[in-house]
């Protein structure tokens, strides 16, 4: 048993629950069992604060999933936590703050003893609700003991105009009061979602748009970690941590932190987007859904390096262009939808044409649009195309910059030549087989050649026909997107021509 409760309070995990087995079985059931395993009280503060010293020391990953943070923003987090700070994650949408503050339960214990039979979670051994106190003194070692898994000691809300100090601390239940409770007893209340997270991690979404007033609320819980209601002298001294999101104040124009409520945070950390493309690519790739291909239902879709790079450059030059709003940002999320809907569009060729094995193409990226609509916020809309027409601009400086690791230029002039005097185009689009833009592509000499060099770079097989009409489309739009060929569109088809 002792071995138990050492493992609870920062030593090795608690060993997993076997099939066949009640969870919780083997932990102290009543206050005696629990006094004589050594179970010691702690404030959340301090068990987050060692379970986090214990996974420094052994080397564990302190936030699965969180991809580009490892040099910034994480060792931040860390520091606000052994400093026992309640904590702000600034920064623009989609740069996984909600994602970090939930990842915050990894740092509390795999279960916490509570006395059963209350509302509020509450230590057994140093109550500091009556109703726990009550309890325990009517029972004594005989009080029964319920365990609590960490994650549902973490609560979440979203902060909008209508929250109210009843929603978030409690209010006077006046049917409680009537059965003769006084309005001094804490169990005169119904409460609010912050005094049910009592020792755990509550999370606030978004603190601006909560209204001022009702960040004053929170003053006392950050501070003096304690609550009171209206004009009533109760209170209710709380244990656990505050934790926030916000962004930047220039960017959240509904609302602003009150000043004397960042006064009271302990630790301020700004996030960021990923600031390398093999960071982007590993969020999108491990957060989108591309793998489609199950039971045989649909055909196997694969991505090449040079479509998924592209993706991310492009999502990367939106974040930079003087005609997005930069204080609005651009979320990893439009990468992610992007993506997918490359790979979705592929994956209808696929299904249309009967081909079990796609590849995405340069084709496909028209119907990209549908998944940035929305996520790119620019700064004068003249008409409602200007967000496709920049996203089609955008695209073509992608290919442009991915281009640079795959081609030569230069070398690609005979190709060019061969074009001049509109003798000769070649079709392409969503619609047309693999096997059937490898066949015109032989027609012009360097092509394929040219388009074997990008797979064998991209160490993508250079014999398969859909990995070769990826390839080939690629080196056309590059050569587009330098001004070599021209592009038009013909009775729903595309060509490249001089």
């Amino acid at each position: 048993m002792r071995r138990f409760v050492r493992a609870l309070v920062g030593g090795e995990p608690y060993r997993p629950v076997k099939a066949g087995e009640k969870p919780g079985m083997d932990r102290p059931a009543n206050l005696g069992a629990l006094k004589e395993s050594g179970y010691r009280p702690r404030g959340v503060h301090d068990e987050m604060r060692e379970n986090l010293i214990r996974k420094l020391r052994t080397g564990e990953t302190l936030f699965p999933g969180i991809v580009g943070y490892e040099d910034t923003v994480i060792p931040q987090i860390v520091n606000a936590v052994l400093s026992r700070h309640d904590l702000l994650l600034l920064g623009l949408r989609g740069q996984a703050k909600t994602r970090i503050l939930r990842a915050l339960t990894s740092l509390l214990d795999e279960y916490m003893p509570v006395v059963d039979g209350v509302e509020l979670y509450d230590d057994p051994l140093q109550p500091r609700f009556k109703a726990t106190q009550a309890i325990v003194a009517e029972m004594g070692d005989r009080a029964p003991i319920r365990w609590i898994p960490r994650e549902e000691r973490y609560h979440e809300k979203l902060a909008t105009p209508d929250v109210t100090i009843a929603d978030l601390i409690g209010e006077i239940d006046l049917v409680k009061h009537a059965e003769g409770r006084y309005l001094s007893d804490e169990r005169v209340m119904h409460f609010g979602l912050i005094p049910r997270t009592n020792r755990g991690i509550f999370a606030i979404n978004e603190l601006p748009d909560l209204a001022p007033r009702i960040q004053v609320g929170l003053f006392n819980v950050l501070e003096e970690r304690d609550v009171q209601i209206r004009g009533f002298p109760v209170r209710l001294p709380l244990d656990l941590c505050m934790v926030f999101t916000a962004n930047p104040e220039d960017y959240t124009n509904r609302g602003r932190i009150v000043t004397p409520l960042k006064d009271r945070l302990g630790s301020v950390i700004r996030t960021h987007y990923p600031r390398k493309i093999e960071e982007s690519l590993r969020i999108t790739q491990e957060n989108a859904w591309l793998d489609r291909a199950r039971n045989g239902e649909a055909p196997t879709v694969v991505l090449p390096p040079f479509m998924a790079r592209l993706v991310e450059e492009f999502v990367g030059l939106a974040r930079n262009s003087p005609h997005v709003n930069q204080q609005s940002g651009v979320s990893v999320r439009a990468s992610i939808a992007c993506m997918e809907t490359l790979v979705s569009n592929a994956e209808r060729r696929g299904i249309v044409l009967g081909e079990k094995k796609v590849w995405p193409r340069i084709s496909d990226l028209e119907q990209v649009k549908a998944g940035c609509r929305g996520k790119i916020e620019l700064m004068l809309a003249e008409d409602e195309q200007a967000e496709d027409k920049l996203i089609t601009a955008l695209l073509g400086e992608a290919v442009k910059k991915v281009a640079e690791d795959y081609l030569d230029i230069d070398e690609l002039e005979p190709l060019v030549q061969q074009f001049q005097g509109g003798k000769v185009n070649v079709e392409v689009g969503d619609d047309v087989r693999a096997d059937a833009l490898v066949a015109s592509g032989k027609r012009l000499d360097g092509l394929l050649e040219a388009a074997r060099k990008v797979c064998r770079a991209a160490k993508i097989p250079d014999d398969e026909p859909g990995a070769l009409a990826s390839a080939a489309e690629f080196v056309l739009e590059t050569l587009y997107v330098n001004n070599r060929l021209s592009k038009y569109a013909y009775r729903g088809s595309t060509f490249y021509k001089r």
